[in-house]
């Protein structure tokens, strides 16, 4: 029984470390197809806690008849600290807050620089942004815009933002940060517990697997270009709560964060250089980051679309659209031209009577992570 005692804690030790180990950035777990285990793990949690619980209950009597009763005590002080440590302070949801309430301010009320940047959202007459240095922190935002509900997430580790309508299978859903696979975030709904990649809004284990959330369009831009473009919109405010949690000096988006998580390597093509990353139907490519910023525009053709990607003088604001094969840009300040023709950097036309430029969804991204995901992308080089 004495046995059965030590035998069944550090089991239960083992377990509570597993469960977090497989689904959290920690030496080799990511680098692993280990999502089912970590989801059979966590699926049937309670099972191995209340099984192996029931042992260790079941030596307890043997152990603390004993002379030496701080042995036992010392067993059992361990395992509950580990058990608070991976469940309370090393869970993604613990440590990763969503807001307790988001505030928009406008052009005039808004208390960020210039130069901060924000992942925007155009729809239904409505233009909202929302920090990139805040949504690091929170690895979603919930929202609505132009009565859309949306879901707005970043995963720092990979540098990608997206954003996308919290509906599955025609219902409103609720989402929960769980975790990452292969360093990308995974979110948890509500109702059937799968769990879904941030990266492209799947869900990748669960009864769900298989589906996909609708991707809404987002920008990524300054503050400045975002007002410039859309005099109108909307910025995100910190959360007072948040705020000790949060970049506040910019240092990742400005490439300067020392993690080794979330570092940026300054030379072209090694996994923590940036990339702008576009797929278009079903294929895609990267353009190093940057080669963007010295030729500044480039126009090209992914499969048989032909398209034009621009990054903005403040060398940190980008876009893309489709064009026609025959029609080639320059770049004159921030606006798109060609012959006789002006564009916006958000792609409205300068004359009423010309239709706007399509825009192509395209992400700022590490290079690793747009080939993990993406792994028969091209690279223009």
């Amino acid at each position: 029984m004495k046995k059965l005692f030590y035998v069944s804690l550090a089991g239960l030790a083992l377990f509570e470390v597993s469960n977090v180990y497989f689904i959290m950035p920690m030496p080799g777990s990511q680098r692993i197809n280990s999502i089912d285990l970590a989801y059979f793990l966590y699926s049937y949690r309670w099972v191995f806690r209340i099984v192996l619980g029931a042992l260790s209950i079941a030596g307890i009597v043997a152990v603390f008849s004993q002379k030496s009763k701080w042995i036992p005590a010392l067993a059992l002080a361990a395992t509950a600290t580990i058990i608070y440590i991976f469940n309370f302070v090393m869970s993604a949801d613990t440590m990763f807050l969503q807001p307790k309430r988001v505030v928009f301010k406008d052009q005039k009320a808004n208390t960020l620089s210039d130069n901060a940047l924000v992942v925007s959202v155009d729809y239904g007459g409505q233009v909202k942004a929302y920090p990139v240095r805040y949504i690091l922190y929170h690895h979603q935002v919930q929202d609505t815009i132009g009565g859309k509900p949306v879901i707005i997430t970043y995963c720092n580790v990979c540098r990608t933002g997206r954003v996308y309508e919290p509906i599955v299978k025609g219902q409103y859903e609720k989402f929960r940060l769980v975790g990452m696979d292969h360093f990308n975030a995974m979110f948890e709904d509500a109702t059937t517990k799968s769990w879904w990649r941030q990266v492209n809004g799947e869900a990748i284990v669960g009864s769900l697997k298989g589906e996909m959330l609708p991707e809404m369009e987002s920008m990524q831009m300054t503050v400045k270009k975002l007002f410039n473009l859309y005099p109108h919109a909307l910025v995100m405010q910190e959360d007072a709560a948040s705020k000790s949690k949060y970049d506040t000096l910019g240092r990742f988006e400005s490439g300067k964060s020392k993690s080794s998580l979330t570092r940026t390597d300054s030379l072209s093509w090694q996994d923590k250089s940036w990339v702008v990353g576009i797929e278009v139907n079903g294929q895609s490519k990267a353009y190093d980051w940057n080669q963007l910023k010295k030729i500044r525009i480039i126009n090209d053709k992914i499969g048989q679309q032909a398209i034009v990607l621009a990054i903005a003088l403040d060398g940190q604001s980008f876009s893309a659209f489709e064009r026609p094969e025959t029609v080639s840009f320059t770049l004159h300040g921030d606006s798109l031209v060609s012959a006789n023709e002006k564009y916006s950097f958000a792609g409205i036309a300068n004359k009423d009577t010309q239709e706007k430029l399509k825009r192509i969804k395209a992400y700022q991204e590490f290079w690793y992570s747009w080939r993990t995901f993406h792994p028969s992308t091209a690279q223009y080089k």
